[in-house]
């Protein structure tokens, strides 16, 4: 266990090989813990959360009748496109997990620092006048999101560090 702690440290030096291995891999761990939240987040669109977004365009199809069969489809792109982005993550990861790299962090690691400035900035403006109101999302799923998009970045941090040092350790090996 003080290994994983160790090689998903950002922080920590990186000398062996099998570091560079560990923390490169925290990046794998980074994006399998954005498959679970995925999984979380259809498994709720498909259970509870259908009931807001029915309402939601119910509300839109009585202000707009012509468009009041677009509910059910809107809502089925958005599940099946959901599951489609947790199966690319799980492919993305067991990739990053067998053959370390640096492209896949450094590309999660954009991805996971634009969802947690979008997100601070879509609650900083939900109450402004002008701006849409935002989905029933409860609140304690919009914490724990943001916490899980905090150790993500981390872990791929760690895993940009342990992809880098672990190029270098091989060119100095290879030489």
């Amino acid at each position: 266990m003080t290994d994983w702690i160790k090689a998903s440290n950002p922080t920590a030096a990186i000398t062996t090989e099998a570091e560079a291995i560990g923390a490169a891999r925290a990046s794998a761990l980074a994006i399998f813990l954005g498959v679970i939240w995925g999984g979380v987040g259809v498994f709720l669109l498909m259970t509870g959360g259908t009931a807001e977004i029915e309402a939601a365009m119910a509300q839109a199809s009585a202000d707009a009748p012509e468009m009041a069969g677009m509910g059910a489809m809107a809502m089925q792109i958005a599940m099946w496109s959901a599951i489609g982005v947790c199966v690319i993550q799980l492919v993305l990861g067991l990739v990053q997990w067998a053959k370390p790299n640096i492209v896949i962090p450094i590309i999660f690691a954009i991805l996971v620092a634009f969802g947690l400035v979008s997100g601070v900035f879509g609650l900083m403006m939900a109450g402004q006048e002008g701006m849409p109101e935002t989905a029933a999302t409860p609140t304690w799923q919009l914490y724990v999101g943001f916490v899980i998009l905090v150790i993500q970045l981390v872990l791929h941090i760690a895993g940009i560090r342990g992809a880098r040092a672990l190029d270098r350790i091989r060119m100095a090996a290879a030489q």
